[in-house]
């Protein structure tokens, strides 16, 4: 006789398990603890099998059948299943384990970016991405569905933010065509589809007089001598904010004129030596008195056990009067690349100064070593340059052959 929704509700547990039976093979289990299980009894290739349909009362009496009902239209046409619904278990964890967010997350491992670049790359992916694709198996994704999510983003009128997502996605998509598991990068049709991106550089002074009052008004800087020698170096050395700022005593040998910037703080993840010119040693053995005994060169103010704020150079150059639209920290990069290009230094030998990629690597060990001489000579020239600028003497650019 068929099971009711009432009978099941009143059947009672005893010491033995008992079997509930409601036709076509489907009955409930009734355990000794009280616990109601849906099982399919039935045969295929001659063997006795059970499939499991539930528990009861998630699963009712009127899905149970349901479920019952089309286990058996599989076996009228010779598929097992139970057999069937491992491999459908198994086809669900093969795409979960191919899931956008899965592949990403293994791209991301084995990067070697900077802890900023990494928790960037984070934000971008938990908060951008991964809502709405992460999920997804990597190779079922397509352009429009890219594009929608990128379009999502440029409704911000984070236009910037929207084509930096395109190019990190682009790289874990190539990623996972790299391990076989897709074979299309989607970001690679969506060329011209966002809105193109206005450049805007940073602001640098590189005209020599306006130099010239520049380093004039670092001389006359009234703040603290951390801060004061910070901005005396920036010209000297343009190096990037960040690495200037995060400058650990242990990593310069001022006998040698040299600062090894580890690789784990240079963007590029490569050590870059920086040659020192006299006037940059001087300032370094003037601060080390104050700053010596602790690891950071340029420590906060609040804390020595932690670099000065990333900040602070920009707040000293708008207490000077150079507003953010006239001069930042990053422009002194800029003011370096530029006189020096127009005073005739090899490109090469400056972008090596800059610390920007080599995307030969055969040349680019060859040119770490071949570079050093030369740089050490036009940062010297260079620093004799900034003093003559300060000074107010000759600005006008000049040609300088690099023996």
């Amino acid at each position: 006789m068929p099971l009711s929704d009432t009978a099941i509700r009143k059947a009672k547990p005893t010491d033995k398990p008992q079997k509930l039976a409601d036709g076509g093979g489907l009955y409930l289990l009734l355990n000794k603890n009280g616990s109601k299980w849906w099982r399919l009894k039935y045969r295929f290739d001659g063997k006795e099998k059970l499939l499991s349909l539930g528990v009861y009362p998630d699963t009712g009496l009127a899905e149970a059948r349901s479920k019952r009902d089309a286990a058996r239209k599989q076996l009228a046409m010779g598929i097992d299943p139970g057999a069937h619904r491992k491999a459908e278990k198994a086809a669900g964890a093969e795409r979960a384990a191919n899931s956008f967010a899965v592949v990403a997350e293994e791209w991301l491992a084995k990067q070697r970016l900077a802890p900023a670049t990494m928790a960037k790359a984070r934000w971008t992916l938990n908060d951008l991405v991964n809502p709405w694709i992460g999920s997804r198996p990597i190779s079922d994704i397509e352009a429009p569905e890219m594009l929608t999510l990128l379009q999502r983003i440029e409704e911000r009128g984070a236009h910037e933010t929207a084509h930096r997502t395109k190019q990190r996605c682009g790289q874990i998509f190539r990623y996972a065509i790299a391990t076989g598991r897709a074979k299309h990068d989607p970001t690679a049709d969506l060329r011209g589809a966002l809105t193109p991106v206005a450049v805007k550089h940073r602001a640098a002074i590189t005209d020599p007089l306006k130099v010239g009052e520049l380093l004039r008004a670092i001389d006359g800087y009234t703040g603290g001598l951390v801060v004061r020698s910070a901005l005396k170096l920036a010209p000297l050395l343009f190096v990037r904010p960040g690495e200037l700022r995060q400058a650990e005593w242990s990593e310069f040998d001022l006998d040698s004129a040299q600062w090894r910037i580890p690789a784990n703080k240079m963007k590029m993840r490569e050590e870059h030596v920086v040659p020192l010119p006299a006037q940059a040693v001087a300032i370094l053995r003037e601060l080390h008195p104050l700053t010596g005994r602790g690891v950071y060169v340029f420590p906060g103010e609040r804390s020595r056990s932690r670099p000065m704020s990333d900040g602070t150079v920009n707040a000293a150059l708008r207490r000077m009067g150079f507003d953010k639209d006239t001069m930042t920290g990053h422009g002194f990069r800029a003011m370096a690349s530029t006189r020096l290009n127009e005073m005739g230094w090899p490109p090469d030998v400056i972008e090596r100064q800059l610390a920007h990629a080599e995307r030969n690597k055969v040349r680019a060990a060859y040119n770490r070593a071949q570079y050093l001489a030369e740089r050490k000579k036009m940062v010297q020239t260079w620093a004799d340059y900034l003093d003559s600028l300060r000074t107010g003497g000759q600005v006008i650019a000049f040609k300088s052959k690099v023996s």
